[in-house]
């Protein structure tokens, strides 16, 4: 048996054994998203009545989180940087869970340098090769900066977990605590596209020219994204996340990453979430990269890469740009995660474009997502003097060097017809002029 294996196995526990190296008072990073530990954390959750005060910190939860329950508020205190779940809005209301601002670009440097202890870092890897080294597998957003932060790191060892290249592999000898199983990886499943999501899709596409490297998101607005692709070449990807879409245009050939002017011939992301079609797509795949989220969302290399667009979506925009993404008024209902680090990088790349999408209504066509000022509290995501492009169902604006009366006057042309006289009432209010109402689509 060689030296790695020989440490494997005497560091090799059960789940109730890894929980016993958790204190009260202890500050745990749990691995993001899709591959979260969950039987650890079903584990940890077992034995509740150990434990107080446990600060639990992780961007984007996909499971039950059970730890965010009121009635755990005195055993587990959920630190988050990305509001995810009813239980965590819940407990923003109620105050038993916090919200920490940040970009996911300033993850890493939170875990290792601005939080004031990691006790402990729990996540997933694949089984060790024949070298012991495992991988994190598809995710990469702040897992690293996790481990090298924590006093002690806990794996969960899962055949489930695909061995993706990049930056991803880590050697048995850098982790304490192996805990074997083999639960199914969280798989997010395909969204429904509406009507509204194929206009949005396919005014998006339109701005995408060949040889183009793009960020996308998840959900049903990224799946029309790229269902009007079909038509483009040699695409490439450099996002922070990906999902089945890009899976898609990779197997139909049109991302190729041929045309990429950094990492070409590579699709760099930080993590992924998708169906189990996606994550076998990407075991031992060496066209996929995957690297840490402080580099994959640099602004400044984000920026190297020529002919970048950003695609991201919001919750609102005021007649100024200023564009509304994690809040509905003062109630925190995602985080900025990416986007900053997107928009900005994207605009600052030679031909670089960034695209804000939203559907022109929300609460079922009752209330505008174009309004003169966003509400109080609202949190501002991205300045106006970042933004771009606009795009609705209704059509697209580019708002560089644009004053805000011709911002305003493009967002109501943008906006559902339902609220075209509010909306003029108040431009007319705000710039003392009448609109002209000629300019609007027939």
């Amino acid at each position: 048996m060689s030296n790695w294996e020989t440490y494997y196995q005497e560091h090799k526990i059960s789940a109730d054994e890894a929980v016993s190296q958790i204190h009260s008072g202890d500050t745990l990073v749990f691995s993001h998203a899709a591959i979260e530990p969950s039987h650890i954390i079903q584990t940890l959750l077992a034995h509740k009545d150990r434990f107080r005060d446990i600060e639990i910190i992780h961007m984007v939860g996909q499971g039950p989180m059970e730890y965010c329950k009121p009635e755990y508020r005195e055993n587990f205190h959920h630190n988050s940087f990305f509001a995810s779940g009813g239980k965590t809005k819940t407990g923003f209301k109620e105050g038993y869970v916090d919200f920490t601002p940040c970009c996911l670009s300033q993850v890493a440097d939170f875990l290792l340098n601005r939080i004031p202890k990691v006790d402990a870092f729990i996540g997933q890897v694949s089984p060790p090769d024949k070298h012991g080294y495992c991988s994190l597998g598809i995710d990469l957003t702040y897992e690293r900066a996790g481990l090298n932060a924590a006093e002690t790191v806990i794996v969960e060892v899962n055949p489930n977990v695909p061995r993706v290249h990049g930056d991803t592999f880590v050697h048995v000898s850098d982790i304490d605590y192996f805990v074997e199983c083999g639960d199914p990886l969280i798989e997010i499943p395909r969204p429904r596209i509406t009507e509204t999501e194929m206009a949005l899709g396919r005014n998006c596409a339109s701005l995408v020219e060949d040889g183009a490297t793009l960020q996308l998101g998840i959900g049903s607005l990224p799946d029309a994204i790229c269902m009007f692709l079909k038509d483009k070449k040699d695409l490439g990807i450099h996002s922070e996340m990906i999902s089945d879409g890009v899976m898609e245009l990779m197997e139909a050939g049109i991302v190729n990453n041929s045309r990429k002017t950094l990492h070409r011939g590579k699709v760099v992301a930080a993590f992924a979430m998708g169906t189990r079609k996606l994550y076998d797509f990407m075991d031992d795949n060496p066209m996929f990269q995957l690297m840490d989220g402080a580099y994959v969302n640099d602004p400044l290399i984000i920026a190297q890469n020529e002919n970048m667009v950003s695609i991201n979506t919001c919750v609102e925009i005021d007649f100024s740009g200023q564009v509304a993404s994690e809040s509905v008024g003062s109630m925190q209902i995602s985080g900025t995660g990416g986007q900053t680090d997107f928009v900005r990088g994207a605009t600052k790349a030679k031909g670089g474009k960034s695209l804000m999408v939203l559907q022109s209504t929300a609460q079922g066509g009752r209330k505008s997502k174009i309004v003169p000022t966003l509400s109080e509290g609202t949190v501002v995501t991205l300045p106006r003097t970042d933004l771009d492009y606009v795009i609705t169902e209704f059509g697209i604006a580019s708002m560089r060097g644009k004053s805000v009366r011709a911002r305003a006057a493009e967002l109501i042309r943008l906006s559902h017809p339902s609220f075209y006289d509010e909306l003029i009432a108040a431009w007319e209010g705000m710039f003392h002029q009448t609109f002209p109402r000629e300019t609007l689509p027939q």
